[in-house]
């Protein structure tokens, strides 16, 4: 997995071609904290750095640095698909709802 966890905040890491660097954003934050570096302990040097930088100028502008999430979120997938999901989770007994969040937590832990 692409993620890399830098005092205990998450920052997606992907190859930049355009600089031939690694670069990492932070997720789950209220704005923009990228860094950039060519090897990985470099990277993390970066991102400390970047995210200091951001935490210490939302504390200065009394800005909310992290997002926050309800639960809710609207996907658009095929009516093929919403279909045969709504097929599935009646068969087993479950909501959509249901059927929708242990297919993500499926997801999310592999």
């Amino acid at each position: 997995m692409n993620i890399l966890t830098i005092a205990d905040h998450r920052a997606v890491i992907s190859y930049d071609e355009d600089t031939d660097m690694l670069r990492g954003e932070f997720v789950g934050l209220n704005g923009g904290a990228d860094f950039y570096a060519r090897d990985i302990v470099s990277l993390k040097k970066e991102g400390s750095k970047s995210l200091q930088v951001f935490l210490d100028t939302c504390k200065e502008r009394g800005i909310e640095p992290y997002r926050h999430f309800s639960g809710k979120f609207n996907a658009r997938i095929s009516p093929e698909l919403h279909a045969l999901a709504v097929e599935k989770a009646a068969a087993e007994g479950i909501s959509l709802n249901q059927f929708i969040e242990r297919a993500i937590e499926h997801e999310v832990a592999a």
